[in-house]
């Protein structure tokens, strides 16, 4: 092992749960406003997942009435508090980028 995945396992987060694209997933992230931080939620499905080891990302889409909104958030971020899967879905594909062409609601299955 050298000296940088050596480095990269110490930055690794430990807690985060197993989730996959498809998956309904309640992110609870760090926000700095002056000298308070509160922790907000964010909640969506998994649309997609790249990279590994330390920088793997996720991005997770939100509906909010008829705007959807994409949010990339790193894995392994000490910003990110926790990561609650609230729903594991059932898709056939790794990236759901066609989503953005869909209008209305999308019904993903669920998995057991």
């Amino acid at each position: 092992m050298n000296v940088i995945d050596k480095i990269n396992l110490k930055q690794v987060n430990p807690n985060v749960p197993e989730f996959r694209v498809g998956d309904t997933v309640r992110v609870d992230v760090k926000i700095k406003e002056g000298k308070r931080e509160r922790i907000q939620a964010y909640e969506g499905v998994v649309t997609a997942r790249k990279g590994g080891s330390v920088s793997e990302t996720f991005t997770v889409r939100k509906q909010v009435g008829s705007v959807a909104i994409n949010r990339v958030f790193p894995v392994n971020s000490p910003l990110i508090d926790s990561i609650t899967v609230v729903k594991k879905g059932k898709v056939r594909r790794s990236k759901l980028n066609f989503l953005k062409d869909v209008k209305g609601r999308y019904k993903i299955k669920e998995r057991n």
